[in-house]
């Protein structure tokens, strides 16, 4: 079975994201997608939260599994026997730093990085920027899927 694994944050999965995941699941058996936690930084929802809201928005690839991780990368990769992280890169800013993290990946357990372009239409997207947007009244239903405007739209209305 060709197992590969997303990682990132994803506060909150944005369109850009879904376009990388899916993506991963028609060239692999199986894709975890990786929720990174970090106990020294607040996000704007729980892990929880993005865990249920991914599963939601990717419920239609059968082959996709949502889980949530701490620690380095390679070992919830050398856990599960993912030889493959999948990584978009919008711009070659991405690059300079993915490379560095994909050397260290490989040098420590032999994992592989592939590195997909993302689709121009998200080239300049991040999760930080659909929230702050979001968070000053702007409309960014064209950037996250359905399910996370709504939650995204409810969490700021409590703020």
């Amino acid at each position: 079975m060709r197992r590969a694994v997303c990682p990132g944050s994803f506060d909150p999965i944005t369109n850009g994201h879904l376009d990388i995941i899916a993506r991963a699941s028609r060239l692999y058996d199986e894709v975890y997608v990786a929720v990174m936690i970090n106990k020294s930084k607040k996000g704007l929802f729980g892990i929880e939260e993005r865990i249920e809201l991914i599963r939601q928005v990717t419920a239609e690839y059968a082959n996709v599994r949502v889980e949530a991780f701490h620690g380095l990368l390679v070992d919830f990769c050398k856990q599960r026997e993912i030889p493959a992280i999948v990584k978009g890169l919008r711009a070659v800013s991405d690059f300079d730093y993915e490379l560095q993290m994909a050397q260290m990946n490989n040098g420590l357990t032999g994992v592989e990085t592939l590195f997909v372009p993302t689709n121009p239409t998200y080239s300049f997207l991040s999760s930080s920027l659909v929230k702050e947007v979001a968070a000053w009244g702007g409309d960014v239903s064209h950037l996250v899927p359905a399910e996370v405007l709504e939650a995204l739209n409810k969490r700021l209305a409590k703020d």
